[in-house]
């Protein structure tokens, strides 16, 4: 029997509610400057970079992947810090796994949001997390979380590590067919007239 190599011993991770995990992998950032495109409300972003900056954080994601080859796993956390621009709440870029039948979990850890949920020939859907709460986003879904709170949106998630992602997929098609919009002291789902339908892969 062999001796497991290094990457194959068991990992402890030390996952925090406020976003974050000591002995992660990498940690990748995105400022205000590289949500271009992403808010309909153009004119609302251009006017939050024009007071913040282009170089404010908006999210933050760490990751960790404890082991290479089939069946294994990347875990991490996404911080989704809250902002409104118009009357769009704060969201990632959100994606489609590249592999596109792989699936994901994500649990809140902290705050309160949404996870919105398309797929190439229409169906959608809108799942409030709040902590103690879990989605299971099955393969061929495409997602993007959303903070409808004041305060960090925090999850953690977990996924098949050959995954990949296509962020483009939103891009080309004008934007996801639902956006998530302020509603009173609550949010609401509205339809995004630039969609224009994903593209099949």
């Amino acid at each position: 029997m062999s001796t497991p190599s290094v990457v194959d011993i068991p990992t402890l991770l030390e996952i925090s509610p406020q976003g974050g995990v000591e002995g992660r992998s990498r940690r990748y950032e995105k400022y205000l400057g590289d949500m271009d495109g992403v808010y309909r409300d153009e004119r609302a972003w251009q006017d939050a970079v024009g007071e913040h900056g282009a170089d404010e954080l908006v999210y933050w994601v760490d990751d960790h992947r404890y082991q290479e080859g089939p069946g294994a796993l990347i875990v991490g956390t996404s911080t989704l810090l809250p902002g409104r621009y118009g009357e769009e709440f704060a969201v990632t870029r959100g994606h489609l796994h590249a592999v596109a039948d792989r699936a994901e979990l994500y649990y809140c850890l902290s705050g309160r949001g949404v996870m919105l949920l398309e797929t190439l020939d229409g169906q959608a859907s809108a799942v409030e997390l709040s902590p103690g709460q879990a989605v299971n986003v099955p393969g061929h879904w495409i997602h993007r979380s959303v903070n409808v709170g004041d305060e960090p949106f925090v999850t953690l998630f977990c996924y098949a590590a050959d995954a990949g992602q296509d962020y483009a997929v939103i891009a080309d098609a004008g934007g996801m067919k639902n956006l998530v919009v302020a509603d009173g002291d609550g949010w609401a789902l509205k339809d995004n007239p630039d969609h224009a339908g994903y593209r099949r892969q």
